[in-house]
């Protein structure tokens, strides 16, 4: 395994390793200790990546702010993505994918405009009042409650450089062992604390307790994780 990707041996292709997402942020933060007190700041991929950051900075005492990202669905499985897009308009279409489906290029182009609705939605919700990210020379701790595809964090990743931001590291409670390896060559590191292979692969498959996080939640929570 590459020396930029970092896991835990002892929970390598094992299930149900977490509680919940707070449990999850909670061991992250031990593997991500040397980031402790510094200037780094940790950004959330709204809505599940949330709970998992806000965790992880009380444990860190680092400020959490978002990255709204999301993922672009097909039409008939509002939870199988084609691709993602980006609060900043950066946008990754799955070719490979999509040559494999009948999705017209009117279907698809409907699909990215009503997910562009859903990223300014939520960037209004989650960064209400609040000044545009401010990358600028600190190091960003992207983090989402797991990496199947790895096509929403690259989307990420891609316009906080955009932005100007010169080190990520990427901090995922658990992932496919194919799209960490492919995420790690373009940042500083990979913190995935349960790496597992295999055909078939589920997020939710980490977690004792697992459930969708809606914008309510996402907000609550959030505010929550702000100092006052």
């Amino acid at each position: 395994m590459s020396t930029k990707i970092i896991d835990l041996p002892e929970l390598r292709d094992c299930v149900r390793v977490f509680q919940d997402r707070g449990h999850a942020g909670r061991l992250l933060s031990q593997m991500l200790a040397a980031y402790g007190h510094s200037d780094a700041l940790v950004l959330a991929i709204p809505a599940g990546g949330i709970p998992v950051a806000v965790a992880t900075g009380k444990c860190l005492n680092l400020p959490v702010d978002v990255v709204v990202v999301s993922k672009i669905t097909f039409p008939w499985n509002t939870e199988a993505g084609y691709g993602a897009l980006a609060f900043d308009g950066t946008l990754r279409l799955n070719d490979a994918l999509l040559a494999r489906t009948d999705l017209s290029e009117k279907q698809i182009a409907k699909d990215v405009e009503q997910t562009r609705r859903k990223i300014e939605r939520r960037v209004n919700r989650l960064r209400h009042g609040l000044e545009p990210l401010d990358v600028g020379e600190r190091t960003l701790i992207v983090v989402d409650d797991g990496l199947a595809s790895g096509f929403t964090m690259r989307v990420a990743v891609e316009a906080l450089v955009q932005q100007g931001a010169t080190s990520i590291v990427i901090a995922v409670p658990t992932g496919h062992a194919g799209a960490v390896t492919d995420l790690a060559a373009s940042v500083q590191a990979v913190y995935c604390a349960n790496v597992r292979m295999g055909w078939s692969f589920a997020v939710a498959d980490a977690y004792e307790h697992w459930s969708d996080i809606d914008e309510e939640e996402a907000v609550r929570v959030l505010q929550d994780g702000r100092p006052a």
